[in-house]
């Protein structure tokens, strides 16, 4: 897969993932799970880039002694989403016009 369509695809996913609810590196991995397998370096650099396009805020509390960063979608964040969907029907008619010719020699 394309890396820049790929990159794109897993911003969004990890956005998805904290549009309802601040989370957490451990948690996001595991929402995302069922979807999409994500290391934890993955994880966190494409954290990093979201953070810094201002798509997510950063805050850090203590829970069970020790300090955790919660990550919170922003407006930005959600246009992102929103701008996703939009182009997303897009993908789908270029990937139906791909697999055109698969589909008539089945």
């Amino acid at each position: 897969m394309d890396m820049q369509l790929k990159r794109g695809l897993l911003d969004v996913c990890v956005l998805a993932a904290i549009r309802s609810e601040d989370s957490y590196g451990y948690k996001i991995i595991k929402d995302l799970k069922p979807y999409i397998v994500l290391s934890e370096s993955t994880l966190y650099t494409i954290l990093k880039r979201l953070e810094s396009a201002e798509m997510l805020t950063v805050r850090t509390a203590e829970h069970d002694g020790r300090l955790r960063k919660y990550y919170r979608i922003t407006d930005m964040g959600r246009h992102r989403i929103e701008e996703f969907k939009r182009e997303w029907a897009e993908i789908l008619s270029i990937y139906r016009f791909v697999i055109k010719e698969d589909e008539k020699n089945d």
